[in-house]
């Protein structure tokens, strides 16, 4: 017998829908998007003894049980100063009731850890779930007084950001005007620039376009003038786009402002093209950025190929974190070498870099290498010392790519080997193109997931996808976590020492490193893989897996 044809659901999204009624077959996604709940069900995480049985639930495997702790919550407004409290548009406007009928409960959560056991009990942290909730402590109408800012470097998806901020804002909202904060927080006190204002009308078309519309900078954090500032223009909802560095500023812009007591909602939008933020599956623009890099690592391997003992050298971004190397050479499957700032490697020695070139090169007689900036900065501080820093705080790097190009050009050289090597470096023009189409629906996603957790009088928080939903996350907790690194010991990285089939690059020659370079001389290009070995091919380097910046320090 055939289904019933698929309707809209027939019922408001409620938190307190039994698991009895749901059936894990359904095909309607707005019933599976609710969460799960055994209504009479009273035990709690210590007395899982308690057995449960219902012939309805036995396709479900897990139950799992609260505990007497909240989970990871951001701050509400409410617990500083007195708020309203008004009904949201979204319930009594017809043109947009199918937006009201996918109101978020007050309890309901995401889990951060899905990985389980079939036999044993697992756990998991609990993170607010985001999305439009039916009360508001701000009128959105008459009270409402948003304001956005960007701040540091450029990244894919900045307007798309901005653009749907605004439209939430004012779309659904029915706010009456959004102010944009020119260049970061100096725009917020700077005498020499100007506030404007962020109409429909001029932000309409801004996704198709790359950088930012209001500007971007690197530091200028002075929360005293920056609140201030907010106070005299009257703003009570800032919404902050930027990196760990940007969030720091927000931090201590939304303890200043609680302290005051002053109405405000304070919000983060992490932006890092690295995507190495804490917690969040992805940060925006991270797609884009991959996509072009590939571009760059094609060219690259055209170049190779049409030269004697061609060697095509790609510079990505990645100043702590090789995510964008990373994912890039797992992408193009064009790599024969990939360097990051997690692995440490020497370029001298039977198992050093020069000899896997010359190797590669016998063997194929061409050859590509991706490295990320930040890469090898410890053999290039051997002979280079350098204690320059940028506004931001950050240590100026040298680049990697010339100082890798110029001693590969020199050993060959010494060796009496032709090589033809091209170093192509995207690195501006992979921040400042627009965001491709799955960066541009997260961008969206993101905002509008900003403006309710807002709108709602939540404050102190940042917002992220966690598990593909969204999320509302104190920002402490992504400050708390600094910036993450690759792990050379997981699943990723070993596709990819699997996709390059490159050594250990170690210097020093090892009986795994020998395999390693008779495997591939064997295989002769092939890409089976297979390694006798269990320990990972590769040295990490001696940093540690989070890389906690200095306080003054800027986000990229």
């Amino acid at each position: 017998m055939s289904r019933p044809p698929t309707q809209h659901a027939p019922i408001v999204r409620s938190n307190t829908l039994e698991a009895v009624f749901i059936d894990p077959d359904d095909p309607l996604q707005s019933r599976q998007d609710l969460p799960k709940v055994i209504k009479h069900a009273r035990v709690t995480y210590d007395d899982t003894s308690t057995p449960i049985s219902s012939p309805r639930l036995e396709r479900f495997s897990k139950i799992i049980f609260p505990r007497p702790s909240h989970p990871l919550q951001p701050a509400r407004i409410s617990e500083w100063t007195n708020i309203g409290s008004f009904p949201s548009p979204l319930q009594n406007n017809p043109s947009q009731l199918n937006l009201g009928l996918s109101f978020v409960g007050s309890r309901e959560t995401i889990l951060v850890d899905i990985i389980s056991d079939a036999e044993n009990t697992t756990m998991s942290r609990e993170l607010v779930r985001a999305g439009p909730r039916k009360e508001l402590a701000f009128h959105p109408s008459n009270q409402a007084r948003p304001c956005i800012v960007t701040c540091g470097g450029l990244c894919p998806g900045l307007n798309s950001v901005i653009r749907e901020l605004v439209m939430t804002l004012k779309k659904m909202y029915r706010v009456s005007r959004v102010d944009g904060i020119p260049f970061g927080y100096r725009g917020f006190y700077s005498t020499h620039m100007t506030i404007a204002e962020l109409t429909e009308e001029r932000v309409c078309d801004i996704h198709h376009e790359g950088g930012s519309i209001i500007g971007s900078s690197r530091g200028g954090h002075d929360t005293k003038r920056i609140c201030d500032s907010i106070v005299a223009m009257g703003y009570n909802q800032i919404f902050i786009i930027g990196g760990d560095g940007t969030h720091r500023g927000a931090v201590k812009i939304f303890e200043e402002l609680k302290r005051r007591r002053v109405m405000a909602s304070v919000v983060g939008i992490p932006k890092t093209i690295d995507n190495d933020i804490a917690l969040i599956d992805k940060s925006f623009g991270f797609d884009t950025a991959v996509e072009e890099a590939q571009r760059s690592i094609k060219c690259a391997k055209i170049e190779a190929k049409s030269a004697i003992n061609g060697i095509g050298l790609v510079k990505l971004m990645g100043r702590h974190s090789g995510q964008i190397a990373m994912f890039a050479t797992l992408a193009s499957r064009d790599v024969d070498c990939c360097l990051i700032p997690e692995v440490h490697f020497e370029l001298d020695g039977k198992a050093g870099l020069f000899q896997y070139i010359e190797d590669t090169l016998r063997r194929k007689g061409h050859m590509v290498i991706v490295v990320a900036e930040g890469a090898g900065l410890e053999l290039i501080e051997r002979e280079i010392e350098s204690s320059d820093f940028d506004e931001s705080g950050n240590k100026k790097l040298s680049d990697v790519g010339l100082w890798l190009k110029t001693h590969i050009v020199s050993d060959f050289r010494m060796r009496g080997r032709e090589i033809n090597l091209k170093l192509i470096d995207p690195t501006y023009e992979i921040r400042s193109v627009p965001a491709n189409a799955s960066d541009n629906l997260h961008c969206s996603l993101l905002a509008q997931s900003a403006v309710h957790g807002a709108m709602h009088g939540f404050s102190g928080f940042s917002v992220g996808m966690i598990n593909t939903h969204f999320v509302l996350i104190p920002m402490e907790e992504i400050c708390r976590r600094g910036r993450t690194k690759v792990d050379v010991k997981s699943r990723m990285w070993h596709r990819v020492i699997a996709t390059t089939m490159q050594p250990s690059l170690s210097g020093e020659s090892s009986h795994h490193g020998a395999s390693m370079h008779g495997l591939i001389e064997a295989l002769d290009g092939s890409l089976t893989f297979r390694n006798a070995n269990s320990n990972s091919v590769f040295k990490p380097a001696s940093q540690p897996t989070v890389f906690e910046p200095d306080e003054d320090s800027e986000d990229e």
